[in-house]
């Protein structure tokens, strides 16, 4: 018996429904969806790949005397992605004369495929070796049907000898309309041997039609000069950049997880290190020690993103300084290339975080930007020469015992200048070539500017934070 109260429910049983009507809408969901995806519009835009070649960039992942590398993007692979190269003549194919083109060597790619909003995109990276050092070559890329133009480039010496490189800070904003003045002008004044890149080459870190745009700025000087870049914060969102790796070919000879962000390379009597001031910085501590140690050139340059002395108002980077500035003070490296910090800065020669005089070791540590964005400076005790709202690039000649730097102007006036001349024991001695009467380029004041160098973010007022920059939004691909 039920105890009392208890409530009795009673079931019908009914037939089961047919699996066919049940499943029928779920199907035609299905069916509709693929419709739609087989009728989305294809991505538009100007910086859409293609057959021709595009975005073809010369760098170094060997031997800068004897091999010579290059990258470029098409939309597919119809035939095999090749470089042809030979060295250059002033006759041409054609008229029955045997030009530079008839005698071409070929070197096969390597083919990666990177999809992005603008579609997907095979990236090829040729090699060429066996070449002769300080050869003037011409190169072309394709698929053995559809060719770029034919390009040039001047292998290095095997050792030291005169040469210029350019450096250039942020890019990162109105890469087209307004950083390809700076590159361009750049090209224009010093014909460099290498472009070297301080980081945030672009602002939105996965968004390819900002590479786009950046590639559109330099153009086919990508093509003629071999570019040196590193990762800036610009550069990570959720990780290092989707198309850092596909259009860069860099040395493989830093530390591990951290491959063609952080390299070495010798060339023409300098020693350019280049690090990741992203993340990692303790490996990297020990990796540079080891790279400087066995240095043999006469000069080293290190470039990196974050400034380990920052130019700007409300910014600094103890944990660089802490890791990184004691191994560039015990092995002497001559010059410390950075960005970041949206203005430009200038220490003399530095060791253990003070201005030495001349005859003892120390280091010259510079911050500079190539783009439009701007902030404002903050007074620095180790900062000999400050910039604001200037688009600048910096010219570097490097010959014997003498390393000449030019700081200019988007529109080529000079903005600052040194000289480092090496002594019989390895120091510089440093002399100001710039006119005495050179006024600075600075802004009004305003709180930020006002702030002591050791007053960092955290101590910025509340109302203030909102000039923060935006923290990284994956989905976005933004970074701070």
């Amino acid at each position: 018996r039920l105890p009392r109260g208890t409530t009795l429910f009673t079931f019908r049983a009914r037939p089961m429904p047919d699996l066919k009507v049940l499943c029928m809408p779920l199907l035609l969901l299905c069916l509709l969806s693929v419709v739609a995806s087989a009728h989305d519009p294809p991505a538009t835009g100007p910086y859409l790949p293609s057959p021709t070649p595009d975005r073809i960039i010369l760098t170094h992942s060997g031997n800068p005397a004897t091999t010579q590398a290059v990258t470029w993007r098409t939309d597919s692979v119809a035939g095999t992605p090749q470089v042809e190269f030979a060295s250059a003549t002033a006759t041409g194919p054609f008229g029955g004369r045997q030009g530079f083109a008839i005698a071409a060597a070929a070197a096969q790619a390597t083919t990666q495929w990177l999809d992005t909003e603008l579609g997907r995109a095979a990236y090829h990276t040729a090699e060429m070796v066996g070449l002769e050092p300080q050869t003037l070559y011409a190169y072309r890329v394709g698929d053995g049907t559809v060719w770029s133009e034919w390009f040039h480039f001047r292998t290095a010496s095997r050792g030291a000898e005169p040469f210029t490189f350019v450096y250039v800070g942020d890019a990162q904003n109105d890469l087209k309309s307004l950083w390809s003045r700076t590159v361009r002008q750049a090209y224009v004044q010093a014909r460099p041997q290498l472009l070297v890149h301080a980081g945030d080459l672009v602002n939105r870190t996965h968004h390819d039609a900002e590479w786009g745009e950046w590639f559109y700025a330099a153009g086919w000087i990508n093509g003629m000069v071999p570019s040196l870049p590193v990762a800036g914060n610009h550069e990570y969102c959720d990780g290092l950049s989707r198309n850092w790796r596909p259009t860069f070919a860099l040395p493989l000879n830093g530390p591990a997880g951290l491959e063609e962000t952080v390299y070495y390379l010798d060339y023409q009597g300098v020693r350019f290190v280049a690090l990741n001031s992203n993340e990692k910085w303790e490996a990297q501590a020990g990796w540079l020690e080891q790279v400087l140690a066995g240095n043999p050139n006469r000069w080293t340059v290190a470039v990196f993103h974050h400034p380990v002395f920052s130019a700007a108002a409300g910014r600094d980077n103890l944990h660089l300084r802490q890791r990184w500035m004691p191994v560039f003070d015990r092995h002497g490296v001559d010059l410390v290339l950075q960005g970041h910090d949206h203005t430009y800065g200038r220490t003399g020669t530095v060791r253990s975080a003070v201005n030495v005089s001349d005859g003892q070791s120390g280091t010259v540590y510079v911050v500079s930007v190539s783009g439009p964005k701007m902030y404002d400076s903050a007074e620095h005790p180790l900062m000999v020469r400050l910039g604001e709202n200037l688009q600048l690039y910096q010219v570097i000649a490097v010959d014997g015992d003498k390393l000449s730097y030019e700081s200019r102007t988007v529109t080529g006036e000079l903005y600052d200048a040194f000289a480092l001349h090496k002594q019989d024991d390895g120091t510089n001695l440093l002399i100001s070539t710039l006119p005495d009467d050179a006024p600075e380029s600075r802004r009004e004041p305003t709180i930020l500017s006002m702030l002591k160098p050791a007053a960092l973010a955290a101590k910025i007022p509340a109302s203030l934070r909102a000039l923060s920059p935006e923290p990284c939004r994956p989905e976005l691909g933004l970074t701070e």
